[in-house]
């Protein structure tokens, strides 16, 4: 007995203690919003070869978060300056779509939309390698990028815009009927559109669908419901005779806040 108890604990010796992955914790870190940790991870994780270019595109897109809550113009400059600095040639398939995304974001932040929602465009499809929460976001963002050209744009290119977005997310959410960014932007991009009844009725269909949502379910009612109350049904009420205008609207929303009623479990 003793001699097998001398050979397990010499075997246990023998294997090796799994050797720590800075990028996988920096990546972790990034998506739990860590923000500093995931930096320490990350630069870290630059000091080895093997793993040098992909910590650079996860410290980019750290900086662009932060650009996002401070607005300080040097975060953004650093941030675009260490995404376009990496060595695309040492990125494997993961690494190239989170740098396209980040490249992107780089666009949308400095108010470049068009531009940002073509690059968006491109990692769309890719996307769902990194997850269903990771490519709704990119389907967001994406959306997010038109509907901020679309405001500038002659009647007849809006119109086109939005169309996209609706085609889009028509088949996202025939692929997964709990998508929140797809159920959102059906409605909102039928609004953007001028089509008040279908945005109503996307945003009723959203707002029953929300329960195959998992987490984003909560979230996305209290989207849905912003913009009915705040948009789709304003909007309708518009086009109605002046008089009619706050009448109408009140029995609107009390029409939505009933069907919230109905279709909420309790």
């Amino acid at each position: 007995m003793r001699s097998l108890f001398v050979l397990a604990a010499l075997l246990a010796i023998a294997v090796p203690l799994r050797a720590a992955d800075p990028l996988a914790d920096a990546r972790r870190l990034y998506n739990l919003g860590q923000y500093d940790a995931a930096e320490a991870a990350a630069r870290e994780a630059v000091r080895i070869p093997a793993s040098a270019e992909g910590a650079r595109v996860v410290l980019g897109r750290i900086q662009l978060e932060r650009y996002r809550k401070s607005s300080a113009p040097a975060e953004l400059s650093d941030a675009i300056a260490a995404l376009i600095a990496v060595d695309v040639r040492r990125l494997d398939a993961r690494e190239r779509i989170e740098l396209t995304i980040g490249l992107a974001q780089g666009l949308y932040l400095e108010d470049r939309f068009g531009t940002a929602a073509s690059v968006f465009e491109s990692a769309l499809d890719s996307s769902a390698a990194l997850g269903p929460v990771a490519h709704g976001r990119v389907l967001d963002w994406w959306a997010t990028a038109l509907d901020r050209q679309a405001q500038n744009r002659p009647t007849a290119e809006r119109l086109e815009l939005y169309r996209r977005i609706v085609d889009r997310m028509t088949a996202e959410i025939a692929k997964d009927a709990g998508s929140a960014p797809a159920a959102y932007w059906l409605a909102a991009a039928a609004r953007g559109a001028g089509d008040f009844d279908r945005a109503l009725n996307e945003a009723t269909a959203g707002w029953v669908r929300a329960q195959l949502a998992g987490e984003r379910g909560i979230e996305l009612r209290s989207d849905l419901d912003r913009l009915v109350v705040q948009g789709i049904l304003r909007d309708r009420a518009a086009r109605l005779p002046v008089r009619d205008h706050a009448q109408a609207l009140a029995g609107m929303v009390g029409e939505w806040e009933a069907f919230k009623a109905r279709w909420t479990r309790q």
